[in-house]
């Protein structure tokens, strides 16, 4: 008879498990929204049950909002790993941009979860446990560079880390969000790899032009 599984193991297996639930969670919300996924088709997906979902989470509402909490976080912790104080503030910037570029760019999924939940005034996000703590990490940054151009007299005194937040992630979401319908109008494919170091260039062009416009 196999020995019983130690209780880190058994923390292990459950770890993995709900990771391999909000991995999937997250692909079934982005193709098919809040409305239209299944907890079935996701239990059928990974290795376990319907049950076992909500054993886990409770039920498809809560599911929802750990995905979301877990694709936001992820951008969140990037942020606050972003090493820059010891750049110039604009080159500090434009890394910072960059980041955010790269990230949306290499999850889509972050991008159809976050309209979805536009759809629904963020009525599921606003009931989070880590609402409170989402802005320090996408702002505190961000704050740190601007004081640090304006104390050196090279940044607008009156530039707002809300309204740069604000500028940096348009630009990032509108490429992703608006690929097809903008490649249906204009025949230029937003992804073409052969224009992504331009636009990765001119998104940090435009917070540095907008920043140094004093």
């Amino acid at each position: 008879m196999a020995a019983p599984s130690s209780e880190a193991e058994r923390q292990r297996d459950k770890e993995r498990t709900r990771a391999d639930i909000l991995e999937v969670a997250t692909r079934e919300f982005a193709d098919k929204g809040y409305t239209g996924a299944r907890v079935d088709e996701i239990a059928a997906r990974t290795s376990t049950t319907k049950r076992m979902i909500y054993y886990y989470f409770g039920g498809k509402e809560q599911l929802y909002l750990a995905v979301l909490e877990r694709s936001y976080a992820a951008i969140r912790t990037l942020e606050s790993q972003l090493d820059v104080e010891h750049l110039e503030p604009e080159e500090a910037l434009r890394e910072l941009a960059a980041l955010t570029f790269d990230h949306h760019e290499a999850h889509p999924d972050f991008i159809r979860l976050v309209s979805i939940e536009n759809i629904h005034h963020a009525e599921h996000l606003k009931q989070s446990a880590i609402l409170a703590g989402l802005a320090d990490p996408a702002l505190g940054g961000l704050t740190r560079i601007l004081q640090r151009g304006r104390a050196a007299g090279r940044f607008r005194a009156d530039a707002d880390p809300l309204d740069i937040h604000m500028l940096i992630s348009s630009f990032c979401v509108f490429r992703l969000a608006n690929r097809h319908t903008f490649q249906a109008i204009f025949s230029r494919d937003m992804l073409d790899p052969a224009r992504r170091k331009h636009y990765r260039e001119m998104l940090g062009d435009l917070v540095v032009g907008y920043l140094t416009a004093l």
